[in-house]
């Protein structure tokens, strides 16, 4: 059997940490080239030693200090690489079969784009790739050869379902789907009632139900940005119209999603809440891997629930299917907007639902300003750094020209 070499980037977060646990009960398919992390070292290095990586990527030469005093061992250190292009070069590097895409936010994008130009295996954890680059990640996975598997829960179970690979060219249409439904948890607060929503502390819109993530996703999960970003990713994954991707909130998230097809059939994807499932099904496609998650008991489970999304209790969904139908620069626009109200709050310095608020009036600046054409990876992060300089003047204001403007 021949060896996969594999690089995950963003290897301390939970996918990745969900990523090197599947890896890791395969060591007859797998060697780990290198791996990345950007603040944890510790739990780097620990990685680092669990996989016996290569090499690892680290963003300034503090942190490959601290790297080096977390390391501790007689083992030979690996190669530590620093910096934004180490991370790009190693996204690209010959020898390497697959990419693990897990880092989180348009960080993550330069090294996405680099590894589809390079024909790479791309696994794709990193959902603003999509959202804020999808026409040019689109046509770099095209016209170098490259394969692109989808990671997250709901885009893996849509491709699942699916008749025929994306990779063979057949458009869907013709084989008769007609609509995608992303299924959607709620998240921790969606039983709450709408007034107390404003008093919502960080702690508790990351307390999520059913999902163990981090701060930031856990926090887009409460208010389903994360689902309105997901809509974005699966259009320009399956070539669907916003028209034809509909969110349904399901509570016990063993359905991930489902493919509609024109004869009234419905396929969904169904297994216990567990992000190694996609992890291993991307790792082995188009085999099969065991992935450590247990087998699915519906008759444990007892019943499964589908309730309608409530527009009020979650604005932000709305606000991506309108940032989808204005185009890309404005996909770019939410997905930064929601970057800073996200880190905002987590730090206190904004309340739960000036998050909605921040994105809304960046959308509105957005479809005010003279819109630009987005041909390359600069005209990107120009649009990007905009946006995110006028949400932080919305958030410095205390809030004033937020509430204004939405």
């Amino acid at each position: 059997m021949t060896l996969q070499t594999i690089t995950i980037l963003g290897a301390t977060g939970s996918i990745g940490q969900s990523t090197i646990d599947v890896v890791l009960r395969h060591p007859d398919r797998f060697v780990v080239q290198a791996l990345s992390g950007h603040r944890r070292m510790a739990e780097l290095a620990l990685a680092a030693r669990q996989t016996a990586a290569k090499a690892v990527v680290v963003p300034d030469d503090a942190s490959a200090q601290k790297f080096r005093q977390a390391w501790s061992i007689e083992q030979p250190l690996p190669d530590i690489r620093v910096g934004a292009q180490a991370l790009v070069d190693t996204a690209k590097e010959e020898g390497v079969d697959t990419i693990m895409a897990a880092i989180v936010g348009i960080a993550g994008l330069p090294a996405v784009l680099a590894a589809a130009q390079a024909g790479k295996r791309v696994l794709l954890a990193n959902k603003e790739s999509l959202v804020a680059a999808g026409g040019l990640l689109m046509a770099a996975v095209q016209d170098n050869g490259a394969t692109l598997l989808p990671i997250d829960s709901e885009h893996n179970a849509i491709f699942q379902c699916m008749p025929v690979c994306r990779q063979t060219g057949l458009s869907v249409h013709k084989a008769g789907v007609s609509r995608l439904v992303l299924t959607a948890s709620g998240g921790p607060l969606r039983q709450w009632p709408l007034t107390d929503l404003p008093s919502v502390t960080p702690q508790q819109a990351c307390a999520h139900p059913n999902w163990d993530m981090g701060q930031k996703i856990s926090v887009d999960s409460a208010t389903m940005l994360n689902k309105g970003l997901e809509v974005i990713e699966a259009h320009w994954l399956f070539a669907m119209s916003p028209e034809q991707i509909d969110v349904l909130i399901h509570p016990q998230s063993i359905v991930h999603s489902m493919v509609q097809y024109n004869d009234g059939s419905v396929l969904a994807q169904l297994g216990n809440p567990d992000m190694r499932t996609p992890i291993a099904h991307a790792l082995g496609f188009p085999e099969r891997l065991a992935s450590g998650v247990d087998m699915l008991d519906l008759a444990a489970h007892g019943k499964l629930e589908f309730e309608p999304v409530e527009a009020q209790r979650y604005p932000c969904l709305e606000l991506a299917y309108e940032a989808m139908r204005q185009g890309q620069s404005a996909c770019i626009t939410l997905n930064a907007a929601n970057e800073v109200a996200v880190d905002a709050f987590l730090q206190g310095k904004i309340k739960y639902l000036d998050i909605a608020r921040s994105v809304h009036a960046t959308l509105n600046w957005h479809a005010q300003s003279t819109q630009v054409a987005i041909n390359n990876l600069d005209d990107i992060l120009a649009v990007d750094e905009a946006a995110r300089a006028f949400a932080r003047s919305c958030l410095q204001t205390s809030g004033l020209s937020i509430h204004r403007s939405a």
